[in-house]
């Protein structure tokens, strides 16, 4: 893999590009490579950019309108279910995929662990009340298991209250994308070298569904942070990012 290729770095549900500060002020030690963080439609600087319908498809399309040139594409959680569909999709703009707390599937069902339907359907019902609490149990989701749940809740929190709160309708729709999104079928097309990295300790994307993943994909390579949750980025920055120095 070219050296030189920028990365593309792609944030989560009720997030913004600001996440991946931490991970940027690491990286920037390390490597010479243009890192580039994206908002999805609705949020950060690109919220007021909405698509007609706020789906999966055309908020990928969207994002990937933004990759100028290809490179690496970072994906974490909704993110990397935007990164996968890019890959599927419009592969000639990206070189290689590292995802991160994803999955091409985010409900549960009998045979595929992941969110159970009632949380995701709370979620939406709690929205429509009050958007901050329901971004702070999102949050507290996140961290759940972590060793400093409370330090990174507040990492996250500072981050994001750096630019607006998103569009209610990109958070609604986003729920929705979580609830019925599904890559499965479809992952096994991906040709760019993959890496997918996981917390051990996420309850989001629960370790029992790596193997499943990895049936799909055989070609994806998995790394498990074993004390880290849903955002090891934040929770385990130095090991994450040297982790990523690894792969691309």
């Amino acid at each position: 893999m070219a050296k030189n290729l920028p990365i593309y770095f792609i944030h989560g549900w009720g997030m913004n590009r600001a996440v991946w500060q931490p991970t940027f002020e690491f990286l920037a030690h390390h490597t010479d490579r243009a890192l580039i963080a994206l908002d999805l439609p609705g949020y950060g600087c690109s919220i007021d950019t909405m698509p007609t319908h706020y789906n999966l498809t055309e908020i990928s399309q969207q994002v990937a309108s933004q990759i100028d040139t290809p490179g690496v594409v970072v994906g974490w959680s909704l993110g990397g279910l935007v990164a996968q569909h890019i890959a599927i999709n419009q592969a000639e703009k990206l070189q290689q995929l590292v995802l991160v707390g994803s999955t091409p599937y985010f409900a549960a069902t009998e045979d595929w662990p992941g969110i159970q339907p009632k949380v995701l359907n709370n979620f939406q019902q709690q929205l429509k009340l009050d958007y901050k609490k329901t971004l702070e149990r999102f949050l507290a989701i996140q961290a759940m298991g972590s060793i400093d749940a409370k330090q990174d809740i507040k990492t996250l929190k500072t981050l994001l209250l750096t630019h607006p709160e998103p569009n209610p309708q990109a958070l609604a729709s986003g729920l929705n994308i979580l609830q019925h999104a599904d890559l499965r079928s479809q992952i096994g097309q991906i040709n760019q070298p993959t890496a997918r990295l996981y917390g051990k300790l996420d309850s989001l994307v629960p370790k029992a569904v790596i193997a499943k993943i990895e049936q799909l994909q055989p070609a994806s390579n998995s790394y498990i942070f074993n004390k880290a949750s849903h955002a090891p980025f934040i929770s385990h920055p130095n090991e994450f990012c040297q982790q990523l120095l690894e792969l691309i």
